[in-house]
């Protein structure tokens, strides 16, 4: 062939801006555009030696071999594949036909978002111009009778053809560096990079570094036909091996077989530990993992690593590796894995999935949304199934994982509504149990015998039908978010045998509020939002005319004590006459507060909501509050007012600085007065 010039058919004023704009922030991509285009060509002669229409050498070899040359400035990237003939050359190189060029320019000429820019291998062979001031390729097809082929370009408009001398059948691109990206040469930085990308691509991948004097040594037996021998080293006793110093061999950067192409019941334990410290370089041992495979509708591999989380939810930053046909594409495309599951780490290889498309429209792709789908699906059947069949190791691994599946039921509805009964809850005793073993506990009502003299005939027993009905409707689930804050509390409940459930995660308030919307009659109330009968004693109608007396005489009392005029005051006989005060919040009120506390964080003041639907609840059995009563104008009085007020207070949360500061004076006031 005749040697000759010619334009690219696509003016380099418009497609080289928009690649360098595509790469800018990805400089090293090229890389895996040039290795993935080497991989594709040696699958395609491979699948034509099995078709019968070529037949490969006896010892021929599938490999990539990237050599890094400092001294000369320069990067190949040599494949044995199929090669090209000097038309191929013109209709793939010249024309751009393959990378649908034309309709990339059109439509993205005039865009600078980075999301709007083309995803991957779009213009594989021209990602190269964004690092190399010249290109060159030479090729030789496997077709009978071809003649090699040489092409250079310097990123202008102009290329040269010519025949080449290549002699083997393959493909040889070579980038003639530019100055500002020499670190590309360097050996270290192509291993990090091919690592990053390359690492499980189907074809091994070779890295040799030009006119190297480094050496390795190893024994006489171990050489291969391809070594080079620089020096024969002679053991010093005659029953010591023959060791050789050799040129140093090509170093193999890949696994052409990774872990997720094989089938789960190959895999062992081990190999799956194996390769989760490879590949996330994390020593930690995860806590399980669900190993994806399935080949209808689309094809999908892959493992997703469950790892112990240690941190609040939101800091929680997983790695979910994307790959096309082994080859790396992105860490946690949002498009493909959904949101929740970004708390992970694992690695997914979808061969299906649509990448000549922007990002808007992989957003917006059906296929997309299906493999989404059934990622999410595959792990709520793995949880459930856990929680079916290995109960007690699902138990072991509640803790760490929770927030990431109260965090997926909060973003995904289907994988809330799979997951709904398989949600765990602990109890003040530690055990675990769902949601329906949960609304089966029943309280049980232990009365002392304390005021049975005072009860009248005229007390019912049960509760009437209408009250049964509406308590049928609706059943409360009692949960502490902090077991030393309330402890008292917990203390009464124990005392009541009755139970309730821990929820001290930052996730655990928007979640019970989903699960209350989504399942009609199931109400979360805190262990002090109010009392229940189960705590107080039972007591005649006279009684309870005298306590709400009481109570309208201790709130005058207390409004003018603490000069609070807002404040509710009830009086209730409590069984435990140890207990002199308590603070209630009803549930409303109390998640309205830590709402507007979010917004008080970000400059937004409480306003009226600091103290709404706080009570204060007096034990009429308690003597301190019997002297109330009766020494209404005692000059103790005032201090026991405040003192009963900022107990309560403390059971149930921190005190502000200068309550606090006022409530230890006065205990050391009372304590003096003890004295006297």
């Amino acid at each position: 062939m005749a040697e000759r010039h010619g334009n690219l058919s696509i003016n380099s004023e418009n497609i080289f801006p928009i690649i360098k704009k595509w790469l800018y922030s990805d400089h090293d991509i090229f890389y895996r555009e040039l290795i993935s285009n080497g991989c594709d060509a040696i699958t395609k002669l491979k699948k034509l030696d099995m078709m019968g229409e070529y037949t490969l050498p006896n010892d021929y070899k599938a490999k990539i071999q990237v050599v890094v040359d400092p001294a000369n400035k320069t990067l190949k990237f040599i494949d044995n594949g199929l090669g090209m003939t000097a038309d191929e050359v013109e209709e793939y190189i010249n024309q751009i036909a393959f990378s649908g060029a034309t309709d990339f320019i059109s439509k993205y000429k005039d865009k600078t978002n980075d999301d709007q820019i083309i995803g991957h291998f779009g213009l594989g062979f021209y990602s190269a111009f964004m690092v190399a001031d010249e290109v060159h390729i030479d090729t030789l097809s496997y077709k009978d009778g071809a003649q090699a082929v040489h092409w250079e370009c310097d990123g202008g408009t102009e290329f040269s053809m010519s025949d080449g001398d290549r002699a083997e059948v393959g493909t040889e691109i070579t980038l003639f560096l530019n100055d500002d990206v020499l670190e590309f040469c360097n050996e270290y930085k192509a291993r990090e990079v091919i690592k990053k990308y390359c690492s499980f691509m189907p074809t091994e991948i070779y890295l040799i570094k030009a006119d190297t004097d480094q050496t390795e040594t190893i024994n006489e037996e171990d050489k291969l036909p391809t070594d080079e021998i620089v020096e024969t080293i002679v053991p010093e006793k005659p029953e010591d091996k023959i060791r050789l110093k050799i040129k140093k061999r090509p170093e193999l950067l890949n696994e052409t077989q990774p872990l997720w192409t094989k089938s789960a019941s190959e895999c062992s334990k081990e190999d799956y530990l194996d390769f989760y410290r490879k590949v996330f370089m994390d020593y930690k041992e995860p806590l399980f993992w669900i190993h994806l495979n399935m080949d209808y509708p689309f094809n999908l591999k892959g493992i997703l690593y469950f790892p112990k989380i240690n941190t609040e939810y939101e800091s929680i930053e997983g790695t979910i590796k994307l790959y096309n046909n082994q080859v790396f594409i992105a860490d946690n495309i949002k498009e493909v894995i959904p949101e929740f599951l970004l708390l992970l780490k694992g690695v997914i290889d979808c061969p299906d999935l649509p990448l000549n498309v922007s990002r808007s429209a992989l957003q917006n792709d059906g296929f997309v949304k299906k493999i989404s789908e059934y990622i999410t699906k595959k792990v709520a059947d793995k949880l459930s199934g856990m929680c079916k069949t290995e109960k007690e190791e699902y138990e072991k691994y509640w803790d760490d994982i929770s927030p990431f599946i109260k965090f997926g039921c909060l973003k995904d509805d289907k994988f809330c509504e799979k997951m709904t009964d398989y949600i765990l809850f602990k109890n003040l005793d530690g055990k675990y149990m769902t949601l329906p073993e949960c609304l089966e506990v029943k309280p049980i009502d232990v009365e002392d015998g304390e005021d049975n003299a005072d009860v009248e005939d005229s007390v019912e027993a049960a509760e009437t039908a209408d009250e049964a009905e509406e308590s049928a409707k609706e059943k409360v689930i009692y949960y502490v978010t902090d077991e030393q804050q309330q402890s008292q509390y917990i203390n009464m409940f124990r005392q009541a045998k009755m139970d309730a459930v821990i929820l001290n995660h930052n996730i655990d308030q928007p979640f019970v509020s989903q699960l209350e919307a989504k399942n009609e009659g199931i109400k979360f109330m805190r262990i002090d939002a109010d009392l229940t009968d189960s705590f107080m004693s039972k007591t005649s109608k006279k009684a309870q005319e005298e306590m709400k007396a009481q109570a309208e005489e201790l709130q005058k009392i207390f409004k003018k004590a603490l000069k609070k005029e807002n404040i509710t005051v009830k009086v209730e006989k409590l069984k435990n006459k140890k207990i002199s005060s308590m603070i209630t919040v009803s549930e409303e009120a109390r998640r309205m507060q830590d709402m507007m506390r979010m917004y008080a964080m970000n400059g937004m003041g409480m306003g009226a909501f600091g103290n709404e639907g706080e009570t204060l609840v007096l034990n009429a059995n308690h003597p301190l509050v019997q002297y109330i009563l009766t020494n209404q104008e005692g000059k103790n009085t005032k201090m026991f007012c405040e003192q009963l007020y900022d107990l309560a207070k403390l059971q149930h949360a921190p005190l502000e600085a200068d309550a606090m500061t006022r409530f230890v004076q006065r205990s050391n006031d009372i304590m003096c007065a003890l004295n006297e």
